[in-house]
């Protein structure tokens, strides 16, 4: 069977979760700080990197993030060489995250508040 003859599948889209990637310096390219994620006896720490690092990760990792388009980051996994448990245990991690636009709604403000826009204040200067 050929990739362009399977169906859709219509339970899959019920498993989708967001993944919050935060500005960090990557501009949305790495993950907005360091987190943890634990899985059976996997345990993963995922840690933004400045721009141009690339991926740092182990083998399943590495491959999740890319699929993810995530392209800065540094993952460690430490208890098990188990690749199952390795991505679930990333996964974890991954739902951890938060973007700038789930904390502003949180919070209950906007985006522009949180990261401070720097051509808002430097017009203010400039008027007084």
């Amino acid at each position: 069977m050929r990739l362009n003859q399977i169906s859709d599948n219509p339970g899959a889209r019920k498993g989708r979760m967001r993944v919050g990637r935060g500005i960090g310096s990557g501009k949305g390219k790495t993950s907005g700080r360091g987190v943890k994620g634990r899985f059976g006896a996997g345990k993963v720490t995922l840690r933004a990197a400045p721009a141009g690092t690339g991926i740092i990760a182990g083998g399943p990792m590495r491959a999740i993030f890319e699929t993810l388009g995530i392209k800065d980051i540094v993952a460690k996994s430490v208890g098990t060489s188990n690749p199952h448990n390795m991505i679930k245990a990333t996964f974890v991690a991954l739902e951890k995250l938060n973007s700038p636009r789930m904390v502003a709604t949180r919070r209950g403000k906007k985006v522009g508040d949180l990261l401070g826009r720097r051509d808002g204040d430097q017009a203010v200067e400039a008027v007084a």
